[in-house]
């Protein structure tokens, strides 16, 4: 007979394979980080409450002024405060009738019908279906809708606000405006992988309020979180396209343009302006010394922000104020000196032109100036602005393609678009000669980019 095997070796595991179980657990325990992200205010600490529990100022709702208002003019305000109509509004179309196409990296999303037609927009919803879609982001017959609709920032929005906003939306004239086809490619086009992605991402919560925080605060905080879903566009997101809240306001790249670091980090973000600088820019979309909002935060400011009270608007930046700072490694600090006065028919170091100078002195000089300090807009002031202080030079190439954009006009800036006039290689190189000559590092943007950013929009 042979010999017996020692029984505790049954219970040694192979050295292999306990390595492989630890670097198994490891990488799990990396990408449950990776796509994990606390809730929109966590970082702020403190105890919270259900509404209803909650003893402060009650931080939902419209403005005092508007507390005895009708049911659609509360909500009215609310949908302002929501920002529901760019999204939902084509170019040159029907306010709310949809069509706006989103271009992402994997296709195509467009925007539908929020008007009360029956047949091709919201006209059949009940309260129920409508409450579903603003905080579940499901649809009547059990449709998962993209997170292009940030229902997983409108899932804090209390069940008054939904309903107030759709009595105003059920107020205007119902469009007819059937929905155009996404165009996404798989498996980005199963819409039922939109139900994993809910449920690790959408809590499926109303707003609750901080009772360690004041009454401002909280008012802000449901204005910027559950009502204006500032995040959306300013925080960076993992790798399952949520909100990474670890760099909660850092800043991202949205629809072509840069939606900059508004934490208070003093270098990248807004630390270094002023709270009258901050209510100003989300008021009106301009703050002297600091820039003019274009692009989809000029849109922002003008449908949005812009018709919000200004204790709201104030009670926005007290929540802004609050948020840990976050740095943009690669945003310098704005440069504040204007350019030099100095101009010759050559270059400023007196060699030939460049091709960017020869576009500016033709067409934007007479704006903007030589020193970045414009002679007699305040809103064409270059001196200051982040956008020329942006080493990447996108929001410049943006806006020189379709000027100001703005939906109001002519709102505090009148810039023309230059994207039918000049070419590709023109747009890239008087952005790079205007961060050379009044930011604080040059860019390097070429053509290529400039054509990349043309086909994003």
């Amino acid at each position: 007979m042979g010999s017996a095997r020692d029984p505790s070796s049954r219970h040694v595991g192979h050295p292999l394979l306990w390595s492989l179980l630890i670097l198994v657990a490891a990488a799990a325990a990396v990408a449950v980080y990776l796509v994990a992200t606390p809730g929109p205010t966590a970082f702020a600490g403190g105890k919270r409450v259900a509404l209803t529990e909650y003893r402060g100022t009650d931080p939902t709702g419209v403005p005092d002024e508007l507390k005895s208002a009708s049911l659609v003019k509360r909500g009215e305000y609310l949908t302002n405060a929501a920002d529901c109509m760019v999204c939902h509004t084509t170019k040159g179309g029907v306010p709310f009738a949809g069509g706006r196409a989103f271009v992402l990296p994997f296709g195509t999303i467009y925007s539908t019908n929020i008007t009360p037609d029956a047949e091709t927009g919201i006209g059949a919803y009940t309260d129920t279906d409508f409450l579903n879609v603003i905080h579940k982001g499901t649809a009547p017959g059990d449709v998962k809708l993209y997170p292009a609709m940030p229902y997983a920032s409108y899932t804090y929005m209390s069940d008054a606000d939904a309903l107030a906003i759709k009595a105003y939306l059920f107020s205007l004239q119902p469009v007819h405006a059937p929905a155009l086809q996404n165009t996404l490619m798989f498996p980005f086009d199963q819409r039922g992988l939109m139900r994993v992605w809910s449920a690790m991402f959408n809590p499926d919560q109303r707003f609750t309020p901080n009772v360690d925080r004041d009454p401002i605060w909280n008012r802000g905080a449901y204005l910027t979180e559950a009502m204006g879903h500032c995040g959306e566009c300013h925080t960076p997101r993992n790798l399952a396209f949520a909100l990474n809240n670890r760099r909660k306001f850092a800043g991202a790249v949205q629809a072509g343009w840069r939606a900059y670091n508004i934490t208070s980090d003093r270098r990248s973000g807004v630390g270094a302006w002023s709270d009258t600088e901050l209510e100003d820019y989300l008021s009106t979309g301009h703050a002297d010394g600091r820039g003019t909002a274009s692009g989809p935060m000029g849109e922002a400011v003008d449908a949005s922000l812009s018709h919000l009270a200004s204790g709201d608007v104030a009670a926005m930046v007290n929540y802004l104020r609050s948020v840990a700072d976050v740095s943009s490694a690669d945003l310098p600090e704005p440069r504040s000196s204007p350019a030099p006065t100095r101009f010759a028919a050559s270059g400023d170091d007196g060699a030939a032109q460049s091709r960017g100078q020869v576009v500016y002195a033709g067409a934007c000089v007479g704006c903007h100036g030589w020193t970045g300090v414009s002679p007699g807009i305040a809103a064409a002031t270059l001196t200051g602005t982040r956008a020329v202080n942006d080493p990447t030079a996108i929001n410049v190439a943006e806006i020189i393609i379709h000027g100001g954009e703005r939906l109001a006009p002519p709102g505090p800036s009148n810039m023309p678009a230059f994207g039918t006039t000049y070419s590709n290689g023109e747009i890239a190189s008087l952005a790079n000669y205007v961060t050379a000559r009044f930011g604080a590092d040059a860019s390097h943007l070429t053509a290529a980019r400039v054509a990349k950013l043309r086909a994003e929009e």
